[in-house]
């Protein structure tokens, strides 16, 4: 398959007063794609997405073809127009429009419960229920305007590899296995949204962290707001893509449940090499342990990668691994969220086969960076102590 490629100027002209005719071109080209039953990849405020339409189920078969994704990992729709959650959903709880109001368009997917006979099962892999956002970028807006329906797509890369924040990093994991790309430049939050459902007794469960507790507490009132407790799994998608190869969308091959969000469920995001995430009860000792530990690996004849924060590089000595990257100053989480996936990209660019990363304090939106980048080194820690 030939992936075609547009490339846009900018907002503006997608959405501006004097739009960019090629753009526009390029907009409704893509959203005929997508009425065809092709999928698109297109930025989002977040991450770049890979669309289909939700409704037909061999456009969405073809997004878990192209990512290798396991076939009980189920898929957000997006929209453009609040109104078309009528088509979609029974209810919309009052917390959840409260929600949208703050946060919608923007990095907020809301799961809710599904209208029979709408979507293809292989969106919701066979739940009641499904994840819907409305993303905050023109190009997204525009496409799925013009496109007129609702959209699937979870990440625009191979499963398990970390999201793309650009065009090309889509292009590196799935030119040749998907129908076209929109290059609207780089995504501007660089984590995924954030997914919440409304519990039946009120309260607010994080099915995959982003915006903050305190900011969704700051909505939802009184109503507690709450994380899932699940036992994390980091099976390699790609394996577990095999094992769930089967006709029924709602059951897992271990026999597990299908997770209500994606992210919940298997590894993600990850380099590949090996990578760990070094915890220490300062950043001099983890430093210490980690420089450490690349001099070993170093010396094995592993081509070597640290991921660290600003200000800890001094902690460092000269030449402590083959690629080091920063991921800006520890006080700008926002930094760290933008860069974060493109930063483990580098790392593949530089062929590094043991990797480093430090972790940060779990607090704000450090509790999203941690979770994707315990995702990405499938739960290993290396305790500095």
């Amino acid at each position: 398959m030939e992936t075609k490629y547009w490339k846009l100027s900018g907002a503006e002209g997608v959405t501006g007063r004097e739009r960019n005719p090629a753009d526009v071109a390029a907009i409704a080209e893509a959203a005929e794609m997508l009425k065809a039953g092709n999928t698109v990849a297109f930025p989002t405020e977040t991450v770049y997405g890979l669309g289909a339409d939700a409704r037909n189920a061999e456009a969405v078969e073809a997004i878990f073809k192209a990512k290798g994704r396991p076939s009980d990992n189920p898929l957000i729709v997006h929209i453009a127009d609040r109104a078309a959650l009528g088509e979609l959903v029974t209810e919309v709880p009052t917390l959840a429009a409260a929600l949208m109001d703050a946060y919608w368009p923007g990095p907020l997917t809301v799961v809710l419960p599904l209208r029979a006979g709408v979507l293809s099962s292989r969106v919701t892999a066979g739940l009641d229920t499904v994840g819907v956002r409305m993303p905050d970028h023109p190009v997204a807006l525009a496409l799925l305007a013009e496109a007129g329906c609702p959209v699937a797509a979870p990440s625009a890369n191979r499963s398990g590899r970390p999201s793309p924040t650009l065009a090309r990093h889509v292009l590196d994991d799935l030119a040749g296995k998907i129908g076209g790309v929109l290059d609207g430049g780089a995504a501007g939050v660089g984590l995924e949204s954030t997914v919440v459902q409304v519990q039946p007794d009120g309260s607010v469960a994080v099915l995959r962290p982003g915006i903050t507790a305190a900011q969704l507490a700051a909505v939802a009132g009184e109503a507690a707001v709450t994380g899932v407790s699940a036992a994390p799994d980091f099976t390699p998608p790609q394996e577990a893509a095999e094992a769930t190869d089967r006709p029924a969308p709602d059951a897992a091959g271990d026999g597990s449940p299908a997770p209500r969000a994606p992210g919940m469920k298997y590894a993600h995001y990850a380099p590949r090499g090996w990578l760990g995430v070094v915890r220490g009860s300062s950043p001099a000792g983890a430093a210490k342990a980690a420089a450490g530990l690349l001099a070993e690996a170093r010396g094995r004849g592993e081509t070597t990668g640290m991921l660290l924060f600003e200000e800890h590089l001094p902690l460092y000595p000269a030449g402590a691994a083959d690629c080091v990257v920063s991921l800006g100053p520890l006080a700008s989480p926002e930094t760290a969220a933008r860069f974060l996936y493109a930063a483990l990209r580098r790392f593949d660019e530089a062929e590094a086969t043991y990797i480093l990363a430090e972790a940060c304090p779990e607090t704000g939106l450090g509790s999203a960076i941690m979770n994707r980048l315990m995702k990405a080194a499938a739960g290993r820690v290396i305790d500095a102590e």
